[in-house]
C-alpha cells in the first residue's frame, strides 16, 4: 500500500542503529511493528502471518538453521526467506517486517520478536499469553481444550504461543505469564495429555 514503504524505511533507520541486548532489541522491533499494524488496522492480520511463520520455524530444521546460523549472509538469508514467505502466502506488513529484520542481520532474534508482538497484542486486547511447549503438534480440539482450561484459571481469554520440542518429558509444558502453571491447572492439563496419547 502507498504510504507503508516510507514508514518502514524510516523504521529501518531506527532499527539499524539499535545496539542493545536481544530481549530489549526484540521488544523494540515488536513495538515498532505493533505501532505500524495498529495504524494500518492490521494487528490480527500481522499476528496471523507471524503465527504461520512461527509454525514453519517449529516444523522445519532447515528454516531454523537459516534463521540462527551466522554462516549465511544477509543476502542469502533474504533470498531464502523471500521464497519461504511466498510459498506460505505471508505478505504485506508481516513479510516486509521479516525481510527488514533479515536485512538488518537480526533474524536470529525473530522468535523473541514474534513472542513480544504476541504479548503486545494480548495486552492491547486485555488477554493473557501462555507459552506452550509440546512434544508434537496439537490437534485443534486439544488447543481448544487447553485454551479453555487456561481461561478458567486466569479469568481472561488466553492466547497460545505454541512451540514444538520432541525432547520434552510429559509431552506438554505450559507457562502462563511469568510463572509455570500451578496445581489448579494440573488436573486439566493431565486430561489433555491423556487425550493426546489416546489420539495417536
Amino acid at each position: 500500500m502507498a504510504g507503508e514503504e516510507p514508514i518502514l524505511s524510516t523504521t529501518a533507520g531506527q532499527f539499524a542503529t539499535a545496539h542493545f541486548d536481544a530481549a530489549t532489541m526484540a521488544g523494540r522491533y515488536a513495538t515498532a511493528l505493533f505501532d505500524l499494524a495498529r495504524e494500518a488496522s492490521a494487528i490480527d492480520a500481522v499476528k496471523g502471518d507471524l503465527e504461520r511463520f512461527n509454525a514453519l520455524l517449529a516444523e522445519s530444521p532447515d528454516l531454523t538453521r537459516l534463521v540462527r546460523s551466522p554462516v549465511f549472509s544477509a543476502a542469502e538469508q533474504l533470498q531464502a526467506l523471500s521464497a519461504v514467505l511466498e510459498r506460505a502466502g505471508i505478505a504485506g506488513l508481516a513479510a516486509k517486517f521479516l525481510k527488514l529484520v533479515t536485512a538488518n542481520r537480526r533474524l536470529f532474534a525473530v522468535r523473541d520478536m514474534i513472542k513480544a508482538y504476541y504479548e503486545l497484542v494480548a495486552e492491547h486486547k486485555g488477554e493473557a499469553t501462555a507459552e506452550v511447549t509440546v512434544a508434537e503438534r496439537l490437534k485443534d480440539d486439544h488447543v481448544a481444550a487447553l485454551r479453555s482450561a487456561l481461561k478458567a484459571v486466569s479469568g481472561k481469554d488466553v492466547d497460545l504461543d505454541i512451540r514444538i520440542d520432541p525432547t520434552i518429558i510429559g509431552g506438554l509444558v505450559v507457562k502462563l505469564g511469568s510463572r509455570m502453571v500451578d496445581t489448579s491447572l494440573r488436573t486439566r492439563l493431565n486430561a489433555i495429555r491423556h487425550a493426546m496419547k489416546e489420539a495417536r
